[in-house]
């Protein structure tokens, strides 16, 4: 029983797992500010340039 115990204390490939999820869920996060913020831009730079040729 106490080998078993060890072993379940020494494995990281779980702990490994959720760090990649955490660094995964960062990037997307970081990802979805960028796509927004650049899509406010276009979306008034054609609004802009709609006005200008009407």
């Amino acid at each position: 029983m106490r080998q078993v115990f060890a072993r379940f204390l020494a494995d990281q490939t779980g702990a490994t797992a959720i760090e990649y999820c955490l660094i995964a869920a960062g990037l997307s996060i970081v990802i979805i500010t960028a796509v927004n913020g650049i899509g406010t831009t276009l979306n008034s730079k054609f609004t802009s340039l709609n006005s200008s040729l009407n």
